[in-house]
This record gives structure tokens, C-alpha cells and sequence, in this order.
């Protein structure tokens, strides 16, 4: 009987912490639910990649520059590398740039503190001292002040040296610039769109008869560039035919009236930024012969935005006038606009007045 009791009441007692346990679990089921942390992937929000650093690069020049954390001080001393840190989102970093920054209308648009900035000075008088002063974590150059490295780097200064004189140059330096300021989703966004324009103007106006065409450079129409310049992939790109492909100078070139007499261009383009006009070309009697006068084919590319015969970030709108502009049956110069207007809705963030993009 007594063991009975015992059974009885041991029993009793596993029944009630079983009870109690159940209980327990289930006040506590609520805090037990894992919370999904925003970096998980099945998260609705999803974390931007982070710049992985130190990063090595290989510059213009060759030379190897290791970037030990992401720069937070830039200065670029190159229009080109201030535009493309715009376009990369990376304008608010950018402590100085190059002199006559008021003369670069996308600065006014896009980023107007800019205009407010230290000047460095040009490719031809650079600020050496100046540029120190503002105690940059990584200076930007073109190739061309290659000597200022050595006296920056003993400061501790990193400087990258670009030169990007043609596509395949510029994208390699959007590239680059992208890895060394932690920039690199904005780059590839920039450089799948240059990849994508190029196949469109080739499907587009690739296969269409390519009229000779004659660029004049800003300071002279007896300026001109060959097959080393940008200015050759722009025409190219654009379905035309460059009459100075055949040059070898890696600058502008001086030509004659018998050297473009003999050329004959059917189309002559005037670039951004230039000394004279179109009603300088059409009224030069020594040009009187030419087809592109005689015909009225004389057009001056827009200059409301950017230089696009230069490698900026919007070069591709440079090619895409210039298709618009010779093969405007299959590519219509109001698409031309809406492309241009899209361009730096997406890179810039700026609406642009559409009317203002002319032949």
C-alpha cells in the first residue's frame, strides 16, 4: 500500500513539471522567432555591395598604386575625371579641381558647389603646392603631369594618372577610378551603357553608307584630329567616315585649305566650344568648292552640357549625335534628344531642356 502511494505521488509530481514546463515553452515562443537580420538575402532590403579595400591599380602610366582604405578627400585636376565623379555620385568628396570650372556648363546643373571649390590649376600651369594644401587622400591627373607624382607621393599623397584618348581607354579609366573610390556599382552601370550604345549604333548605323565627314578643332577649323584622337571613335561610332584617319599626330593637327579641298568632306562638324561658326565655315570662300558647303551639310554639335568630342562620361551622346545627324532615317534626332535627356536623368540626376540639343 505504501508503495502504491509512493507510485502515486511520483507520478503526480512528473505530471505537474511537465505541465509546467509546456507552459514555460509556450509563454516564450514569441521571443524564440528569429528576426531577420537586413543583410540576409530574403530580406526585403537589400544592403549596397561594400568597396573592398586595400585595392591595387594599375594607372596610365603602369605604375601600381595600393589604396589602402576608401578615400574620403579627392582632387581632380582633369575635367574629364571632375565629370566622371559626378557621374559616379562621388562629386561631394572632391575638395579641389582644375581651373576654369565655371566654364564647364554640367558643373552649373549637376553640381554646382563645385564651381565653389580650390582650383589646381591647368595641365599646363598645375598647382603643385595648392593641391598638397587641401591634404587630398588620392589626386587624379591625365597623363601629361606624370612629373608632379613623385613630389605628391612623398607627401604621402596617392595619385592615379589616366589618359583616356579612346573608348576602350575611357572605359578602363571609369573602371579604375570606380574600384579606387569604392564606386564600382555606378561604374559598371556607366560602362554596361557604353557597351549597349556602341551595339546600338552598330545594328543601327553600322551597315549605312558612311559620308565623309570633316571635324574642326576649337581653337581653328584648320585644326584636326586623326586616327589616335577620341574624336576618330566618335565619327566612327557614328557612322560616318573620318577624311583625317590617315593622320599620326596623337594631338590636334594643323591642315590646310588644299589638304581639305582635296578631302572633300560631305560633311564638315563643328565641336564644342569653338573659336568661330558655322557661318564662319559656309561664308570662307577657300571653302566655297568643298561639298559640305555647297550643300549646307555644316553642323555645329551642341554645347549646352558637355564637350561630348572629349572622353567625358557622356561621349556615347557624342556618337549618337553624330548618327542622328548623318542617318537621321533610321535614327531620328527627336530619339536622339529623349536618349540624350535620359542619359543625365540617370547619371547626373538633372533634367535637361531638350530644345537646347540642336544640329
Amino acid at each position: 500500500m505504501k508503495q502504491k502511494l509512493i507510485c502515486l505521488l511520483l507520478a503526480g509530481a512528473m505530471a505537474l513539471s511537465l505541465f509546467g514546463c509546456t507552459q514555460g515553452e509556450s509563454s516564450s515562443a514569441p521571443e524564440a522567432t528569429p528576426t531577420p537580420e537586413v543583410s540576409d538575402t530574403s530580406s526585403a532590403v537589400e544592403e549596397e555591395p561594400q568597396a573592398s579595400y586595400p585595392v591595387t591599380l594599375t594607372d596610365a602610366a603602369g605604375r601600381e598604386i595600393t589604396i589602402e582604405e576608401e578615400p574620403e578627400k579627392l582632387v581632380s585636376g582633369y575635367y574629364i575625371t571632375t565629370s566622371m565623379f559626378i557621374a559616379l555620385g562621388q562629386e561631394e568628396k572632391l575638395v579641389g579641381i582644375e581651373a576654369k570650372a565655371d566654364s564647364r556648363p554640367i558643373y552649373s546643373l549637376a553640381a554646382a558647389d563645385l564651381l565653389e571649390l580650390p582650383s589646381v590649376g591647368t595641365a599646363k600651369q598645375f598647382d603643385l603646392e595648392g593641391c598638397a594644401a587641401l591634404e587630398p587622400d588620392l589626386v587624379i591627373l591625365p597623363l601629361k603631369l606624370k612629373d608632379q607624382t613623385e613630389a605628391l607621393e612623398d607627401l604621402g599623397i596617392n595619385v592615379l594618372l589616366v589618359n583616356p584618348e579612346d573608348m576602350d581607354l575611357l572605359n578602363e579609366t571609369v573602371e579604375m577610378l570606380g574600384a579606387a573610390v569604392g564606386a564600382q556599382e555606378k561604374a559598371d552601370e556607366l560602362l554596361n551603357y557604353n557597351e549597349e550604345t556602341q551595339a546600338f549604333l552598330k545594328e543601327t548605323v553600322g551597315s549605312e553608307e558612311k559620308p565623309k565627314v570633316y571635324l574642326g578643332g576649337n581653337s581653328s577649323f584648320l585644326s584636326t584630329a586623326g586616327a589616335k584622337m577620341y574624336q576618330n571613335t566618335l565619327i566612327e561610332l557614328g557612322g560616318g567616315e573620318n577624311v583625317a584617319a590617315g593622320l599620326e599626330d596623337d594631338y590636334w593637327a594643323e591642315v590646310s585649305y588644299e589638304q581639305v579641298l582635296e578631302w572633300n568632306p560631305e560633311v564638315i562638324v563643328i565641336v564644342p566650344e569653338a573659336e568661330y561658326t558655322r557661318d564662319d565655315v559656309l561664308n570662307d570662300a577657300q571653302l566655297a568648292d568643298v561639298d559640305a558647303v555647297k550643300n549646307g551639310r555644316v553642323y555645329e554639335m551642341p554645347s549646352s552640357f558637355e564637350a561630348w568630342d572629349s572622353p567625358v562620361p557622356s561621349a556615347m551622346l557624342g556618337s549618337r549625335w553624330m548618327a542622328a545627324v548623318l542617318h537621321d532615317d533610321v535614327y531620328s534626332f527627336e530619339d536622339f534628344q529623349k536618349d540624350a535627356a535620359d542619359f543625365y536623368l540617370t547619371f547626373y540626376d538633372v533634367e535637361i531642356d531638350q530644345s537646347l540639343l540642336t544640329k
